[in-house]
């Protein structure tokens, strides 16, 4: 069984093709098993070849998975801690005891391009150091951004998309 996550396409528990099954209405149900993930969730979370990519946090309970799907996409290797470069893309790992998350996403923005998202990933409900979704939502403005969106990226992680907001919009 795979621990991907994205579209995918229902599989019957043994594998093989789904069973359909007849209601008495006349309509052709599906058996749904398992789902086969066939769209890897770092191409729905937008990261595209050749882009630069920062990475914040990182800490050996991240998820190298999804790591290695986002590195496999930007064809580069992730830039870590303090850097002079302009960043396409900030890959966010905070934890509820990692510090300030207003101090933690401006530091963040420093290198990012003006339409660059930062994604904070954040451990799930229940695993250690989860972090309220209010709490993000409650510091993206304080830092200039808006939140678009918030997707299971892996088994122990969320992602939320948080981007600079646009000029003239209240």
């Amino acid at each position: 069984m795979s621990s991907e996550f994205g579209h995918g396409r229902i599989l019957a528990p043994n594998g093989c093709e789904s069973k359909k099954i007849r209601s008495e209405a006349g309509k052709t149900l599906v058996n749904i098993g398992l789902i086969r993930w066939t769209y890897p969730v770092a191409m729905r979370m937008g990261f595209a070849k050749g882009e630069v990519v920062l990475e914040v946090g990182y800490g050996p309970d991240c998820d190298d998975e999804l790591r290695a799907q986002i590195k496999g996409i930007v064809g580069t290797e992730f830039l870590e801690g303090a850097t002079t470069d302009v960043v396409d893309a900030v890959l966010f790992w905070f934890r509820e005891d990692d510090g300030d998350l207003v101090d933690e996403l401006m530091d963040a923005m420093t290198y990012l391009s003006e339409t660059g998202p930062i994604w904070v990933l954040t451990p799930k409900m229940g695993r250690d150091g989860h972090v309220e979704p209010s709490d993000i939502q409650d510091a993206a403005p304080t830092c200039g951004l808006s939140q678009t969106s918030t997707i299971a990226v892996a088994k122990d992680w969320t992602a939320t998309r948080l981007v600079a907001r646009k000029a003239g919009k209240r």
